[in-house]
Protein backbone atom coordinates (compact mmCIF):
# COMPACT_ATOMS: atom_id res chain seq x y z
CA UNK A 1 0.00 0.00 0.00
CA UNK A 2 2.80 2.40 0.94
CA UNK A 3 4.69 1.57 -2.26
CA UNK A 4 1.62 2.22 -4.39
CA UNK A 5 1.00 5.59 -2.72
CA UNK A 6 4.67 6.55 -3.16
CA UNK A 7 4.54 5.54 -6.83
CA UNK A 8 1.35 7.54 -7.32
CA UNK A 9 2.89 10.65 -5.73
CA UNK A 10 6.06 10.21 -7.81
CA UNK A 11 3.99 10.20 -11.00
CA UNK A 12 2.12 13.35 -9.94
CA UNK A 13 4.70 16.06 -9.07
CA UNK A 14 2.04 18.72 -8.41
CA UNK A 15 0.36 16.52 -5.82
CA UNK A 16 3.74 15.73 -4.27
CA UNK A 17 4.55 19.43 -3.95
CA UNK A 18 1.14 20.12 -2.40
CA UNK A 19 1.62 17.30 0.10
CA UNK A 20 5.04 18.65 1.10
CA UNK A 21 3.62 22.13 1.63
CA UNK A 22 0.53 20.99 3.50
CA UNK A 23 2.18 20.70 6.93
CA UNK A 24 4.03 24.07 6.84
CA UNK A 25 0.89 25.77 5.53
CA UNK A 26 -1.24 24.24 8.27
CA UNK A 27 1.30 25.31 10.88
CA UNK A 28 1.31 28.85 9.47
CA UNK A 29 -2.48 29.02 9.60
CA UNK A 30 -2.66 27.69 13.15
CA UNK A 31 0.30 29.60 14.60
CA UNK A 32 -0.07 32.94 12.80
CA UNK A 33 -3.75 33.33 11.96
CA UNK A 34 -4.72 31.59 15.18
CA UNK A 35 -2.64 34.06 17.19
CA UNK A 36 -4.20 37.00 15.34
CA UNK A 37 -7.65 35.57 15.99
CA UNK A 38 -6.90 35.19 19.70
CA UNK A 39 -5.57 38.75 19.75
CA UNK A 40 -8.75 40.11 18.17
CA UNK A 41 -10.99 38.16 20.55
CA UNK A 42 -9.02 39.32 23.61
CA UNK A 43 -9.42 42.94 22.51
CA UNK A 44 -13.18 42.65 23.20
CA UNK A 45 -12.65 41.41 26.77
CA UNK A 46 -12.30 43.54 29.86
CA UNK A 47 -10.34 43.35 33.08
CA UNK A 48 -11.37 43.33 36.72
CA UNK A 49 -9.90 46.49 38.22
CA UNK A 50 -9.69 44.89 41.68
CA UNK A 51 -8.19 41.46 40.95
CA UNK A 52 -6.57 42.21 37.58
CA UNK A 53 -8.13 39.09 36.06
CA UNK A 54 -9.35 39.09 32.47
CA UNK A 55 -13.14 38.86 32.18
CA UNK A 56 -14.17 37.01 29.01
CA UNK A 57 -17.25 39.14 28.35
CA UNK A 58 -17.91 41.04 25.13
CA UNK A 59 -17.16 44.70 25.65
CA UNK A 60 -16.40 47.65 23.34
CA UNK A 61 -14.99 49.81 26.12
CA UNK A 62 -11.37 49.29 25.08
CA UNK A 63 -12.04 50.51 21.54
CA UNK A 64 -14.05 53.43 22.88
CA UNK A 65 -11.21 54.49 25.18
CA UNK A 66 -8.67 54.12 22.39
CA UNK A 67 -10.66 56.15 19.87
CA UNK A 68 -11.76 58.93 22.22
CA UNK A 69 -8.50 59.53 24.07
CA UNK A 70 -6.43 62.12 22.14
CA UNK A 71 -3.20 60.72 23.61
CA UNK A 72 -3.68 57.39 21.84
CA UNK A 73 -4.68 59.11 18.60
CA UNK A 74 -1.43 61.09 18.75
CA UNK A 75 0.55 57.89 19.26
CA UNK A 76 -1.14 56.31 16.24
CA UNK A 77 -0.46 59.33 14.02
CA UNK A 78 3.13 59.60 15.30
CA UNK A 79 3.83 55.91 14.62
CA UNK A 80 2.26 56.17 11.16
CA UNK A 81 4.31 59.27 10.36
CA UNK A 82 7.55 57.59 11.50
CA UNK A 83 6.75 54.48 9.43
CA UNK A 84 6.11 56.56 6.30
CA UNK A 85 9.25 58.65 6.87
CA UNK A 86 11.44 55.57 7.37
CA UNK A 87 10.03 53.97 4.21
CA UNK A 88 10.64 57.09 2.10
CA UNK A 89 14.18 57.54 3.45
CA UNK A 90 15.03 53.89 2.83
CA UNK A 91 13.69 54.13 -0.73
CA UNK A 92 15.67 57.33 -1.37
CA UNK A 93 18.93 55.69 -0.35
CA UNK A 94 18.18 52.20 -1.65
CA UNK A 95 17.40 53.09 -5.27
CA UNK A 96 20.80 54.63 -6.18
CA UNK A 97 22.67 52.01 -4.13
CA UNK A 98 20.80 49.14 -5.79
CA UNK A 99 21.23 50.73 -9.23
CA UNK A 100 24.99 50.97 -8.73
CA UNK A 101 25.12 47.36 -7.57
CA UNK A 102 23.04 46.02 -10.46
CA UNK A 103 24.04 48.19 -13.43
CA UNK A 104 27.34 49.94 -12.76
CA UNK A 105 29.44 47.64 -10.60
CA UNK A 106 31.41 44.87 -12.28
CA UNK A 107 29.96 41.34 -12.06
CA UNK A 108 32.68 40.23 -9.65
CA UNK A 109 32.01 43.21 -7.40
CA UNK A 110 28.26 42.65 -7.27
CA UNK A 111 28.55 39.63 -5.00
CA UNK A 112 30.84 41.54 -2.66
CA UNK A 113 28.43 44.48 -2.54
CA UNK A 114 25.48 42.19 -1.79
CA UNK A 115 27.48 40.61 1.02
CA UNK A 116 28.30 44.07 2.41
CA UNK A 117 24.61 44.99 2.36
CA UNK A 118 23.77 41.79 4.23
CA UNK A 119 26.59 42.19 6.78
CA UNK A 120 24.68 44.59 9.12
CA UNK A 121 21.91 41.99 9.41
CA UNK A 122 24.36 39.61 11.08
CA UNK A 123 24.94 42.01 13.97
CA UNK A 124 22.66 42.09 16.99
CA UNK A 125 19.69 44.44 16.86
CA UNK A 126 20.52 45.84 20.31
CA UNK A 127 24.18 46.35 19.47
CA UNK A 128 23.28 48.48 16.47
CA UNK A 129 20.74 50.59 18.36
CA UNK A 130 23.08 51.16 21.31
CA UNK A 131 25.76 52.15 18.81
CA UNK A 132 23.40 54.81 17.48
CA UNK A 133 22.69 55.89 21.05
CA UNK A 134 26.40 56.53 21.59
CA UNK A 135 26.51 58.54 18.37
CA UNK A 136 23.34 60.55 19.04
CA UNK A 137 24.06 61.31 22.70
CA UNK A 138 23.73 65.11 23.12
CA UNK A 139 27.00 66.99 23.82
CA UNK A 140 29.04 63.84 24.49
CA UNK A 141 28.08 61.67 21.52
CA UNK A 142 30.21 60.80 18.53
CA UNK A 143 28.38 63.22 16.21
CA UNK A 144 28.95 66.22 18.50
CA UNK A 145 32.53 65.17 19.14
CA UNK A 146 33.41 64.90 15.43
CA UNK A 147 31.29 67.63 13.87
CA UNK A 148 30.44 69.98 16.73
CA UNK A 149 33.20 72.39 15.72
CA UNK A 150 31.60 72.62 12.26
CA UNK A 151 28.24 73.59 13.71
CA UNK A 152 26.70 70.14 13.15
CA UNK A 153 25.11 68.81 16.32
CA UNK A 154 23.26 65.65 17.24
CA UNK A 155 19.46 65.88 17.05
CA UNK A 156 19.37 64.20 20.46
CA UNK A 157 16.88 61.55 21.49
CA UNK A 158 13.36 61.74 20.07
CA UNK A 159 11.51 61.42 16.78
CA UNK A 160 14.45 62.24 14.47
CA UNK A 161 16.66 59.76 16.33
CA UNK A 162 14.03 57.01 15.93
CA UNK A 163 13.73 57.70 12.21
CA UNK A 164 17.52 57.63 11.77
CA UNK A 165 17.92 54.40 13.74
CA UNK A 166 15.08 52.55 12.04
CA UNK A 167 16.14 53.74 8.58
CA UNK A 168 19.57 52.27 9.23
CA UNK A 169 18.10 49.00 10.54
CA UNK A 170 15.66 48.38 7.68
CA UNK A 171 17.67 49.78 4.75
CA UNK A 172 18.94 46.32 3.62
CA UNK A 173 15.35 45.11 3.39
CA UNK A 174 14.70 47.84 0.83
CA UNK A 175 17.97 47.50 -1.09
CA UNK A 176 17.75 43.78 -1.82
CA UNK A 177 14.29 43.69 -3.49
CA UNK A 178 15.13 46.74 -5.61
CA UNK A 179 18.48 45.21 -6.54
CA UNK A 180 16.70 42.01 -7.63
CA UNK A 181 14.27 44.06 -9.75
CA UNK A 182 17.03 46.09 -11.38
CA UNK A 183 19.05 42.97 -12.10
CA UNK A 184 16.15 41.65 -14.19
CA UNK A 185 15.88 44.96 -16.05
CA UNK A 186 17.40 44.56 -19.56
CA UNK A 187 20.21 46.98 -20.33
CA UNK A 188 18.81 47.29 -23.84
CA UNK A 189 15.89 49.33 -22.47
CA UNK A 190 18.25 51.86 -20.97
CA UNK A 191 20.29 51.99 -24.17
CA UNK A 192 17.15 52.46 -26.26
CA UNK A 193 15.98 55.29 -24.02
CA UNK A 194 19.34 57.03 -24.37
CA UNK A 195 19.39 56.51 -28.14
CA UNK A 196 15.98 58.16 -28.38
CA UNK A 197 17.31 61.26 -26.67
CA UNK A 198 15.95 60.77 -23.16
CA UNK A 199 18.00 62.25 -20.36
CA UNK A 200 18.96 60.31 -17.25
CA UNK A 201 16.19 61.63 -15.00
CA UNK A 202 13.56 61.10 -17.70
CA UNK A 203 14.77 57.53 -18.23
CA UNK A 204 14.60 56.91 -14.51
CA UNK A 205 11.10 58.34 -14.18
CA UNK A 206 9.51 56.80 -17.29
CA UNK A 207 11.46 53.56 -17.75
CA UNK A 208 13.21 52.40 -14.59
CA UNK A 209 10.76 53.47 -11.88
CA UNK A 210 7.64 51.83 -13.41
CA UNK A 211 9.51 48.56 -13.93
CA UNK A 212 10.97 48.39 -10.41
CA UNK A 213 7.75 49.58 -8.75
CA UNK A 214 6.78 46.02 -7.64
CA UNK A 215 10.22 45.61 -6.04
CA UNK A 216 9.85 48.99 -4.37
CA UNK A 217 6.50 47.92 -2.98
CA UNK A 218 7.99 44.65 -1.71
CA UNK A 219 10.70 46.56 0.14
CA UNK A 220 8.21 49.06 1.54
CA UNK A 221 6.14 46.25 3.03
CA UNK A 222 9.17 45.25 5.10
CA UNK A 223 10.21 48.74 6.21
CA UNK A 224 6.66 49.94 6.86
CA UNK A 225 5.46 46.89 8.80
CA UNK A 226 8.67 46.50 10.83
CA UNK A 227 8.53 50.15 11.86
CA UNK A 228 4.88 49.92 12.88
CA UNK A 229 5.63 47.09 15.30
CA UNK A 230 8.93 48.34 16.69
CA UNK A 231 9.23 49.51 20.29
CA UNK A 232 12.82 48.78 21.35
CA UNK A 233 14.30 51.60 19.27
CA UNK A 234 11.89 54.10 20.80
CA UNK A 235 12.84 52.90 24.27
CA UNK A 236 16.58 53.29 23.68
CA UNK A 237 16.89 56.43 21.53
CA UNK A 238 13.36 57.82 21.54
CA UNK A 239 13.63 59.76 24.77
CA UNK A 240 10.13 60.32 26.12
CA UNK A 241 8.55 59.63 22.73
CA UNK A 242 6.28 56.60 22.48
CA UNK A 243 5.14 54.46 19.57
CA UNK A 244 2.33 51.92 19.36
CA UNK A 245 4.65 49.10 20.34
CA UNK A 246 5.61 50.91 23.55
CA UNK A 247 1.95 51.31 24.53
CA UNK A 248 1.35 47.60 23.93
CA UNK A 249 4.45 46.68 25.94
CA UNK A 250 3.46 48.88 28.89
CA UNK A 251 -0.12 47.57 29.06
CA UNK A 252 0.63 43.88 28.40
CA UNK A 253 1.12 42.89 32.05
CA UNK A 254 -1.33 45.46 33.43
CA UNK A 255 -4.30 45.34 31.08
CA UNK A 256 -4.02 42.57 28.50
CA UNK A 257 -7.33 43.30 26.69
CA UNK A 258 -6.40 46.95 26.19
CA UNK A 259 -2.92 45.96 25.00
CA UNK A 260 -4.59 43.61 22.49
CA UNK A 261 -6.83 46.48 21.37
CA UNK A 262 -3.83 48.72 20.70
CA UNK A 263 -2.05 45.84 18.91
CA UNK A 264 -4.92 45.56 16.43
CA UNK A 265 -4.08 49.02 15.05
CA UNK A 266 -0.84 48.02 13.25
CA UNK A 267 -2.58 44.91 11.95
CA UNK A 268 -5.45 47.01 10.58
CA UNK A 269 -3.06 49.56 9.05
CA UNK A 270 -1.06 46.82 7.31
CA UNK A 271 -4.28 45.20 6.06
CA UNK A 272 -5.35 48.51 4.52
CA UNK A 273 -1.86 49.04 3.08
CA UNK A 274 -1.81 45.59 1.49
CA UNK A 275 -5.29 46.20 0.07
CA UNK A 276 -4.12 49.46 -1.51
CA UNK A 277 -1.02 47.74 -2.88
CA UNK A 278 -3.16 44.99 -4.35
CA UNK A 279 -5.28 47.61 -6.10
CA UNK A 280 -2.16 48.85 -7.89
CA UNK A 281 -1.42 45.33 -9.21
CA UNK A 282 2.16 45.44 -7.89
CA UNK A 283 1.87 42.15 -6.00
CA UNK A 284 0.91 40.28 -9.16
CA UNK A 285 4.12 41.45 -10.82
CA UNK A 286 6.48 40.17 -8.12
Amino acid sequence: MKNSVATWMHKRPKFRLAALLAAPTLWLVVAYLGALGALLVTAFFTIDSFTGNVIAKFNLGNFHDMLTDPAYRNVVLRTLGIAISVTLICATFAIPMAFFMAKIAKPKSQKILVALVLTPLWASYLVKIYAWRSMLEPHTGVIDWLFGSLGIHSPGFGGPAIIIGLSYLWLPYMILPIYAGLERLPNSLLDASGDLGARNFYTFRRVILPLIFPSLVAGSMFTFSLTLGDYITAQIIGGKLQMLGNVVYQNFSINLPFAATIATIPVAIMAIYLWLVRRTGALASL
